[in-house]
Formats: structure tokens, sequence, C-alpha cells
């Protein structure tokens, strides 16, 4: 017997405009391999489908008073007559159209058994809406803060959605990455995007309510200067009262509710924030100092807890900020004569080394060890 192989495409959109040119790239590639795999003597599985459930499809029926089945099939047709022109080698026997009931009362059968198992649940999140078409986009579709579709203003509102607990099993999904034949940069994508986080949970104090902020590095809460609230973060309504420049506060929020959450947590792009006048964070290792909140829209309420001690001394990030504000930066260093050690943790290792720090190696999670000059500690 043969040996197999199974070659899957991303299934299509089946939209009334037909194949895009990126359709047709990447069915290339997967064409060109699978007759390869023929070639070779492989039994190989290669079919195609239709991802043909969307609210576009709903949106269109809705303004041209036609069914969804009705112009869905339509375009399920013509993208299957300009692949067949196209002579793509899809096993058509085995077509799938996720609109099909036969289809989908697997889906829902599934679901149940996430939600039987707990591993179903509803909570508030926030998403890319178009007002004018009443629908969620994804962030594809919301790019430069503009619906593709109609060219309305995007903004983020807060639905109860559904979720599943895949949290459940990130250390598998983590360990069973050394199993599959993929790219390491591929695989470190995947790691980023499970984003298992090791650390703990810290109490600040902000006016006498409590905000609990998740950090990889508790053994740098002494180096904390300053104190981040994302936009969302409800003690700015709770403590709205106390707020001296609320004017310039909320509008930036309504600022950064127009922008998509790619676009708050693109690492390239330069660090915003408001100072929240009349609040202050009590650090708990040191509760005779008052940290300055700010609210800043690069930290999100749906990551973490939705604030962060910044500790720019040892984050790329807050570093960026606190350099942008002006606000202080306190290396947490262990002194040892005639040098300093430190672990620094994401600072740029060309910024060190002009600095004269002296990089010693990098750990396992990415931090450096290093030395520093006594003389150069003040520049630091």
């Amino acid at each position: 017997m043969a040996d197999k192989k199974y070659i899957l495409d991303m299934f299509p959109y089946p939209s009334g405009e037909g194949l895009h040119v990126g359709h047709v790239e990447s069915y290339t590639a997967t064409d060109i391999y699978s007759r390869y795999m023929k070639m070779r003597g492989f039994e190989v599985l290669h079919p195609q489908g239709w991802d043909a459930f969307g609210l576009p499809a709903e949106n269109f029926a809705i303004k041209t008073g036609v069914h969804p089945k009705e112009t869905t099939k339509k375009a399920i047709k013509k993208f299957k007559e300009q692949m067949e022109m196209l002579g793509f080698d899809y096993d058509w026997e085995r077509e799938i159209n996720s609109s099909d009931p036969e289809y989908y009362k697997w889906t829902q059968w599934m679901f149940l058994q996430f939600y039987k198992n707990g591993l179903a649940y509803k909570k508030k999140a926030r998403v890319n809406w178009c007002p004018k078409c009443k629908t969620v986009l994804a962030n594809e579709q919301a790019e430069g803060g503009k619906c593709e579709r109609c060219e309305s203003e995007v903004i983020q509102k807060e639905l109860e959605q559904w979720f599943l607990k895949i949290t459940d099993f990130a250390e598998d999904l983590l360990n069973d990455l050394d199993n599959v034949d993929w790219p390491e940069s591929t695989k470190l994508t995947q790691k980023n995007w499970i984003g298992k986080s090791e650390g703990a949970e810290v109490d600040f104090e902000i006016d006498g309510e409590r905000v609990t902020v998740f950090t990889t590095r508790p053994d740098t809460l002494f180096g904390a200067t300053y104190f981040v609230l994302s936009p969302e973060h409800p003690i700015l309504q709770n403590q709205k009262s106390k707020i001296k420049n609320q004017k310039e506060v909320w509008d930036y929020i309504e600022k950064a509710k127009k922008k998509t959450t790619l676009e708050r947590t693109d690492l390239e792009k330069e660090k915003t924030g408001v100072k929240v006048e009349g609040l202050d964070a009590i650090n708990p290792v040191n509760p005779k100092e008052k940290l300055p909140v700010f609210v800043a829209d690069y930290v999100m309420m749906d990551y973490g807890t939705g604030a962060i001690m910044a500790v720019p001394a040892h984050d790329q990030r807050d570093f960026e900020f606190a350099k942008k504000y002006k606000l202080p930066i306190k290396p947490v260093v262990f002194k040892e004569c005639p040098e300093s050690r430190s672990f620094v943790m994401g600072l740029n290792e060309e910024k060190l080394k002009k600095l004269g720090v002296q990089i010693l190696e990098k750990t396992a999670k990415g931090f450096l060890k290093i030395k520093i000059p006594y003389s150069k500690l003040e520049e630091y």
C-alpha cells in the first residue's frame, strides 16, 4: 500500500466577486506539491471546501432582499468554475460547505461537548464594530480604522461572546509543537499566540481601591516608577470624580476605541498615553512612594489584568514610554565590587553596549545577564 499525504488548503469565503490573486497564488503552490507527491507514488487526499458562513452574506441579503442560501450557492458555482479553469487537482468528491446543515450539525455537536465539559463560556470582550453595517469586523477588515465595505469609522465595542477555554490545554499545545515538522519561525509564532506566562499577581492600591497586575518578574517590583491602566479599565470610571484632567483622559479613551488591537499592540508604533491627574498608585513593597498613573492604549483590558506596573529599566516598552514622558528609570541592581550585576529584560543589546554594559550571557528565557560599570549607572 502506498504512503499517504493529506494536503489541506484554507477554505475560501465564497463572495460574489470570485477568486482573487491571493487565492490563485496559495492554491497554485499546494497544487504543485500535490501533483509532485502523486508523481512520487503517494496516495494524495487534496480536498476543497467553502467557509460559507459569515455576516457579510447576511448584510448582503438585507441589502438586496435575496436569501443568503441563493447568493452563497451562486458564489460557490462561480468559484468552482474558476478553480476548474485553472486546472487545480482537487478531489471534488470530498467537497465541504460549512453552511450545509449536514456539515454544521457536527460543529454544533462539538460545541455542546465543550459546553458540557466546562470549556465553553460567555464573557464580554472588545471587538471591531462597524456602526453602519452593524457587524463585527476582523482586524484585516478594519485596517486604518475604516470598515473595508462601507468605509465608516470603526469603533471598539464591548460585546458578550462565547469563548473556548484553550488555556486549559496550553501546556499540551506547547509541548506538542516539538512533534510537528514546522519551521522554527512558525513554531515561535504559535508559542506567542498560545501566550503562556509564568509569574505572580500583585495588588497595588489606587485611592483605596485594589488594582491587580500580573508580572513575570516580581523581583523587579522595586524598580516600578509609574503605573499604567488600559483605557477600558473600570477604575477610571470608578474614580472619575477624582480625576482633575477628565476631558484630556476621556478624549484619549475615545481615540483608543477607534484603534484595532493590532494597531494598539504594534511594537514598532510610538507609545502614547495621558497622565491621570489626581490618582496615584501605591507599590506594596514601597508604600511610602506614590507612583504616577497613566492611561495608555498599549495596555489591553483583555490581556492580563488591564493594568501594569511599569519597570522601565527592565522592559523595552516601558523604557521607551518613560523616556518619552521623562519618567524615572530605576535599575534593580545587585552590587558587587568592583562592578554591578543585574538581569535585564527586553533592552536592546546594542543600546546596552553603547552605555558600556558588558553582556555576560543570555538566559533560556531571553534575559540578559550583564555587568554595569559604576561610572555608567547614572547614565543607564
